[in-house]
């Protein structure tokens, strides 16, 4: 076996060979020739990947690895670490951006020679696009160049996984296969990094403005810093020097903009104490009371007050604004609590007083890490020393607009919307200091309003509620609509059953129809955005709330996602609910989403009505499901049906699609009596509603 050769779980062979990792475990047990353990553990066995492959390929299991599969498991099983073989990737991809025709030259060399050719190459490329850095090193505490050149030996166990990624730079481009790579671990590792999701970051940027020169003090990955585009320099600094040197990597692959990254902490040691940036964009830990207050307590970057030893986030404020040229605009993403704390009501009062924080945005729920509280966006700008302080602070609240207030919307929030509603009320603030109030939205509130003894600055408490749903008008529609649905509900309510004969039917498993070609199994999850028009998601939600496809794909590069097709049934496997959708033709071509299993009968062999009946079945479901771990999972394969002539399938499908209509118009009453409801709760509190004045009630149709 070659020294440095990726290894795999049996998860990954499944995955490969598209297969359940049982199936793994009885090869293991069948054929003495399967590759033996190479490593992990007597319960979780580790196997290497090229002895995998030749066997899988030996016994008609595989054609080939995909060369994004083989890649991937040869940077995840790096035995340096991911970081350190996403670092070679990176100083290799970039080498191949500046220098062309460079592989055509090494890829034919040994790899020993390619590990000793490549040191002097990346140093004269990575000496380009970085400098040496060598003033920095007299920054107490900041670390000199974070990218560093990896030497010979270094580089010996990455030679293969090198080769790879030159063949998929030469496929795909140098920044999307960085991307890939960096967005494959991200996701392997989603408790190791808090992550500034897209929507923010492009929000953001988009508040921020043009600017030539971009900092981000504490740059994780580099997303916000890549946001913002047509920058000439972007500097970015964070305490991980793994993750300053990526970013440094990925923006160096992304454009042609001077990149300066430094991996220090940027409230203890600044890498850049001379810089006068035009904007600044920095998503800051949140709640940390070691940040620095003792040893900071004289620094000259606390100009508006030292913030208390619980008020971390205040001091990025302030070095967010220390870092800025006059009028230059600063963008932080915050915890809501920072602008209600009573420590820090003497900072916000003198942020207000002097006119450096210019608006306070409210995000809904879902926005970004962490994920269940509504994060505030604070809008600053630097005084200037003939600046007049502005009169009024921008408000806005997002969590009014259309489609924000979904439940558990990480997912499904609508950024283009928020983005407007946002934008459209900054811009017109910017232009003018004032705006014109939209209930429930956006207001512009006198500072002297603001300053009071709690200087309570959450949009929440100073917005307007908005019209009660719409006014009488609306809610008058919102009830004639829940009169029809009811109505239709009523007509809709099954019959009494009937009682049925004793008689047992042979038994088959979904497994069985599905080796036997009846049906096709697919799960969901697989698949990101590509750059085509934005593709639905039918997500776990929507198939247990009946409503139409919510998500979105994520972002990278793009890979092929599971499509609906009208007629297909598709499972939850979380929950232990029984729960079966049949997708019509008006969500069809939906990607399939996480946690989901699709089965596409065969028109000529199954009744898709048919199927989801009976796998509804809370029998059916109990028997097919585990409690391995601490949720219940449901084992699709497991489920049971009836074995019946196509004919008797229909008439139980019909019988089976009226009971889905029934609970699609039981579903749709309950959404619109929660808003009826809620509407004239809020008319009536908010004085919209004379409480006196009795509605007109229409008669309803008598039912026969």
């Amino acid at each position: 076996m070659p020294e440095h050769a990726a290894e795999v779980t049996a998860a990954t062979i499944a995955r490969l060979a598209g297969v359940g990792r049982a199936a793994v475990s009885n090869w293991r047990r069948r054929h003495a020739d399967f590759p033996k353990p190479v490593g992990g553990t007597d319960t979780s066995p580790s196997f290497a990947l090229h002895e995998v492959e030749q066997w899988l390929r030996e016994q008609g299991k595989l054609v080939e690895v995909p060369l994004r599969e083989r890649i991937w498991q040869q940077l995840s099983g790096h035995p340096a670490g991911a970081v350190t073989a996403l670092v070679h990737s990176g100083c290799v991809l970039l080498l191949l951006r500046h220098r062309p025709g460079c592989w055509v030259e090494l890829g034919p060399l040994s790899d020993a020679r390619l590990a000793r050719r490549l040191p002097h190459l990346l140093d004269e490329v990575l000496d380009e696009r970085f400098g040496r850095d060598g003033a920095r090193r007299r920054v107490p505490g900041v670390h000199g160049r974070t990218v560093n050149t990896p030497g010979a030996a270094d580089l010996t166990p990455s030679v293969p996984l090198l080769r790879g990624v030159a063949e998929l730079a030469a496929e795909t481009g140098h920044q999307d296969a960085f991307e890939f790579l960096l967005g494959r671990h991200l996701d392997a590792n989603p408790r190791q990094y808090t992550l500034t999701p897209q929507g923010p970051a492009e929000l953001m940027a988009a508040l921020a403005g043009p600017a030539a020169t971009v900092l981000d003090p504490a740059c994780g990955t580099g997303t916000l810093l890549g946001a913002l585009p047509g920058a000439d320099a972007l500097h970015g600094q964070d305490a991980d020097p793994d993750l300053a040197a990526l970013t440094g990597l990925r923006l160096a692959l992304t454009g042609p903009a001077g990149i300066r990254t430094a991996a220090a902490d940027s409230l203890r040691a600044d890498a850049f104490p001379e810089l006068t940036a035009d904007a600044v964009l920095c998503h800051p830990p949140f709640n940390e009371r070691a940040w620095g207050h003792d040893e900071l307590a004289y620094d000259p970057r606390w100009e508006y007050g030292l913030p208390a030893r619980t008020e971390s986030e205040l001091a990025w404020v302030q070095h967010a604004l220390a870092r800025l040229r006059e009028g230059g605009t600063a963008v932080l993403l915050m915890p809501p609590a920072a602008a209600s704390r009573r420590s820090g009501r003497r900072i916000r009062a003198d942020l207000l007083r002097r006119g450096a924080l210019r608006a306070v945005v409210a995000l809904p729920p879902g926005a970004a890490p962490p994920y269940g509280i509504p994060l505030h966006l604070w809008v600053l700008r630097r005084p200037g020393a003939t600046t007049r302080p502005a009169a009024e602070l921008l408000l806005v609240d997002t969590a009014g607009v259309e489609g924000a207030a979904v439940d558990g919307g990480r997912d499904r929030l609508p950024w283009p919307a928020l983005r407007s509603a946002v934008l459209d009320a900054w811009t017109a603030f910017d232009r003018a200091g004032t705006v014109t109030e939209q209930p429930g939205v956006s207001r512009s509130v006198p500072v002297i309003e603001l300053l009071d003894e709690d200087v309570d600055l959450a949009p929440a408490r100073h917005l307007p509620p908005p019209a009660a749903e719409g006014g009488t008008a609306a809610l008058d529609a919102v009830r004639e609509r829940l009169d029809a649905t009811l109505s239709r509900a009523a007509d809709l309510t099954p019959a009494p059953a009937a009682p049925a004969p004793g008689a047992r039917w042979p038994l088959t498993t979904v497994g069985e129809l599905a080796r036997a070609g009846a049906l096709l199994l697919r799960p969901g999850g697989a698949g990101t955005a590509g750059d085509g028009a934005p593709l639905p998601v039918l997500t776990e939600h929507d198939v247990l709330a009946g409503t139409a496809p919510s998500g979105v794909l994520p972002e990278g590069p793009a890979e092929e996602p599971v499509l609906t097709r009208a007629g297909d049934v598709v499972v939850p496997v979380l929950g232990g609910g029984a729960i079966a959708r049949v997708v019509d033709a008006a969500h069809a071509g939906a990607a399939l989403g996480r946690n989901l299993q699709l089965l596409r009968p065969e028109p000529a062999a199954l009744d898709p009505w048919f199927l989801a009946g009976f796998l509804r079945g809370t029998a059916n479901n109990r028997q097919a499901s585990s409690h391995a771990t601490t949720a219940t999972r449901l084992d699709v394969r497991r489920l049971q049906l009836p074995r019946l002539p196509l004919a008797e399938q229909r008439c139980y499908g019909e019988r089976f699609r009226a009971l889905a209509a029934f609970e699609d118009a039981l579903r749709l009453a309950g959404r619109l009596g929660d808003q009826l409801v809620r509407g004239l709760h809020d008319g009536l509190t908010d004085g919209t509603f004379d409480p006196a004045a009795e509605p007109a009630r229409k008669a309803r149709p008598a039912r026969s």
